[in-house]
């Protein structure tokens, strides 16, 4: 039975997310962060908060069962993003739609933070060298539709970071199901997932190597490697609902909402909303709060627009979002998707 599927999804995501997600006691304990650094603008311009009603490529980050609602044969997005502190988010996807199969998808996000000049001890103004760090996540997403309401989905990430000479590797998963016309109602749609889900992670390489002298002078210097603790990644369990009122032919209208809770800071609540006129231009706006200690959470409102124009078969779709953030100034994200 299709529905105790369902049931069963949806509790095992919850019961899971009560395991990994610690609230705001575990403040700072995990690492990995660029797994956290959001991709797409038309979900970032909605505060985020679009894991119910997310569909294709859109879907990737937000909720892997929303790629399984794809209509074309296979698509393909990019996107940049000027985020904090000068670091530029590149990421790119594909899909293809297998008939009787699902969907299955290929990503990649990386994050480019620039040259930073080598600092010692010996040399607190610079070496005159620089390094590079350098952070990628590569994933692959199979999602289905079980029915006509009913999808499911999951991500294998794998990540990887390198600063200097030092790395760390790992992977984590996404799990989420969404659900659509809820209760019966048209319009309303539910979804939930589980993130970033995998084994701690630690860092390794030649740079953790320290060259130590014992006793005699004379001996040679031996070599000892400094072992880096393990860090846990940033888990979270989300649950989302939007709601798509019927208008007219010419005026659409979503609005989204969305509870995260998360295993490395404290809950938070985000919102969102779309207006769409023909299909054609689309209007969007977020905000999104914590539900502690706000005056150390940096992000508040969203803004962005989007684009759909027909080009000679193809679909093409332009979107952008500004995200406002204390301190660091706001960031700018441009996109671009093809539906074949």
């Amino acid at each position: 039975n299709i529905f105790r599927y369902l049931t069963l999804a949806t509790i095992v995501l919850f019961g899971v997310g009560s395991v990994y997600a610690g609230g705001g006691n575990r403040t700072g304990t995990a690492g990995a962060s660029q797994l956290l650094v959001p991709v797409g603008p038309r979900g970032i311009a909605m505060g985020e908060s679009n894991v119910a009603s997310a569909t294709g490529l859109e879907a990737l980050f937000w909720n892997p069962a929303g790629v399984a609602i794809m209509d074309n044969s296979a698509s393909l997005t990019f996107s940049h993003q000027d985020y904090i502190a000068d670091i530029g988010v590149e990421y790119g996807a594909v899909a293809a739609n297998f008939e009787g199969f699902g969907v299955l998808s290929f990503s990649i996000k990386s994050l480019g933070i620039g040259d930073i000049p080598v600092t010692t001890t010996t040399n607190p103004d610079g070496t005159g060298q620089t390094f590079a760090p350098r952070d990628l996540v590569a994933g692959i997403t199979y999602a289905k539709r079980l029915t006509d309401k009913i999808s499911v989905g999951v991500t294998a990430n794998l990540i990887s970071e390198t600063i200097d000479q030092v790395s760390a590797s790992g992977f984590a998963f996404n799990v989420g199901v969404a659900y659509s016309d809820l209760a019966d109602i048209t319009g309303l749609s539910f979804g939930v997932v589980m993130k970033n889900v995998g084994p701690q992670q630690t860092f390794d390489g030649p740079g953790l190597l320290r060259i130590a002298t014992v006793g005699d002078q004379n001996r040679p210097p031996n070599f000892i490697a400094i072992n880096s603790a393990a860090f846990d990644l940033p888990a979270s369990f989300e649950l989302g609902l939007s709601y798509s009122p019927s208008i007219d032919e010419h005026n659409s209208l979503l609005l989204t909402s969305l509870f995260q809770n998360n295993n490395f800071s404290d809950d938070s609540y985000k919102f969102g909303l779309e207006y769409g006129y023909d299909n054609t231009l689309f209007i969007r706006g977020g905000y999104q709060i914590q539900a502690e200690n706000s005056d150390n959470f940096i992000y508040d409102y969203s803004a962005g627009v989007g684009f759909n124009y027909d080009l000679s078969g193809v679909a093409l779709q332009v979107d952008y979002a500004y995200k406002h953030t204390d301190f660091f100034g706001g960031n700018h994200i441009f996109g671009v998707s093809f539906a074949f």
